[in-house]
């Protein structure tokens, strides 16, 4: 025999107003799921920057030349290593005296890693001449010099975003198994018009630029 349950009014009603403050609940999750979608859909995408392979402007670039036979080859080794911390796309900006904070809104177009030693090579060839510095694959026919590592160890903005400071250091080896190699470090530091953005990429411009002189003096 089936038990039929019997509520009195005020229990019908208890159970009523649960049932309608379930739902509204539910609805109300509903639309607030909604409106954060709604706002996540209309962030604006991210500015990115690129460290550009043309020389900076205002710095006295040697006249262009056809592909050179008088000076020396030398191989870049990839990859040119950089700092850890450097490995993502988000700018680090100075947090206080010794924080860094990711800028999600301004990011790099590439990684580090990737822009150096393209910006690097091509600085090279500019400041030397056009097939002086290769990276892989070199082809058969050169004959080589030598090779050229090189290794960020900090490119960061100054804690007052009033300058970049890069510290590198880089080694050259002749082709020769008996040459012994020969270490060097220098550290640069470019002042930055403004403390904006693009100022500051500007000015990590101008640091590879200067690294690319300081290297190119050892290479001869």
């Amino acid at each position: 025999m089936m038990n039929v349950l019997t509520f009195s009014r005020d229990q019908a009603a208890s159970f009523s107003s649960v049932v309608r403050s379930r739902r509204t609940g539910w609805w109300l999750a509903v639309l607030l799921m909604s409106a954060l979608v709604g706002c996540a859909s209309r962030a604006p995408d991210p500015t990115l920057y690129l460290l550009r392979s043309d020389p900076p402007p205002g710095v006295s670039v040697p006249a262009e030349a056809a592909p050179t036979t008088h000076v020396s080859h030398w191989q870049l080794v990839l990859p040119v290593r950089v700092p850890e911390y450097l490995e993502r796309t988000a700018m680090l900006l100075p947090q206080g005296a010794n924080g860094l904070q990711p800028t999600y809104s301004k990011r790099w177009a590439e990684l580090l890693s990737s822009s150096v030693p393209r910006v690097l090579a091509q600085d090279l060839n500019t400041l030397r001449g056009l097939g002086s510095v290769w990276t892989s694959p070199v082809p058969d026919s050169l004959v080589l010099k030598g090779q050229l590592r090189v290794e960020v160890l900090a490119f960061d903005v100054d804690p007052h975003g009033a300058a970049v400071t890069l510290k590198a250091r880089w080694t050259t080896a002749g082709a020769n198994a008996s040459d012994t190699p020969r270490a060097h470090l220098t550290t640069i530091t470019v002042p930055s018009a403004t403390s904006d953005t693009d100022s500051l990429v500007s000015a990590h411009r101008l640091v590879l630029w200067q690294l690319a002189q300081a290297i190119a003096k050892t290479l001869d």
